[in-house]
């Protein structure tokens, strides 16, 4: 795989809220380690990078405006230079400027890692599959949380997480590890 000079890394999510109890139990315990060296790549690299975060409609939720689960993991604060998007629905594609800003920069190929694998993650792959950028999910540098199916069986954060990667592998992106997308470059 060949990186681009201009390939967009976009982190989804990054938020205190993703740390909150009520969310339940995840898989991927490394995946803020693997963000985290694939963020430092990028900076090195002088590479665009873009931090998306959620702002809920709904007041019970840890991402409503007013409190503190809106708020960046200090280890995901965006340096001045980095690009910061908000949105209010999973797709960071869906009425926003981020298309905009990578056809403008003539950006064609993004990184996206972040959270939830299965919600924001991979409905922002798929966009961005469907609008026609090369889009790329490291495996490890995202994470979900347990959940139920649409017919309330129970389902890990693993099985989650699996089922949600091959919905978008081959069609809308290319799945792979960390180690692999580091090693590419």
């Amino acid at each position: 795989m060949h990186l681009h000079s201009n390939t967009t890394l976009i982190i989804i999510d990054m938020q205190q809220g993703m740390n909150h109890p009520k969310l339940g139990r995840r898989n991927n315990p490394d995946a803020e380690s693997q963000m985290l060296a694939l963020l430092q790549a990028w900076r090195q690299a002088g590479r665009p990078v873009i931090h998306v975060r959620h702002f809920s409609r709904s007041p019970d939720s840890v991402f409503w405006p007013e409190q503190s689960g809106v708020e960046y993991q200090p280890a995901f604060m965006p340096l001045p230079g980095e690009r910061e998007l908000r949105k209010q629905v999973p797709d960071a594609f869906s009425a926003s400027v981020l298309q905009q800003w990578l056809r403008d920069d003539a950006i064609t190929q993004v990184v996206i890692v972040g959270v939830i694998t299965n919600n924001s993650v991979e409905s922002t792959a798929r966009s961005g599959g469907n609008l026609g950028f090369e889009v790329i999910v490291p495996h490890d540098a995202c994470y979900t949380f347990d959940g139920a199916d649409f017919f309330g069986t129970p389902r890990t954060a693993e099985e989650v997480h699996g089922m949600s990667l091959g919905n978008l592998h081959g069609e809308y992106a290319t799945v792979l590890a960390t180690r692999d997308l580091l090693a590419a470059d």
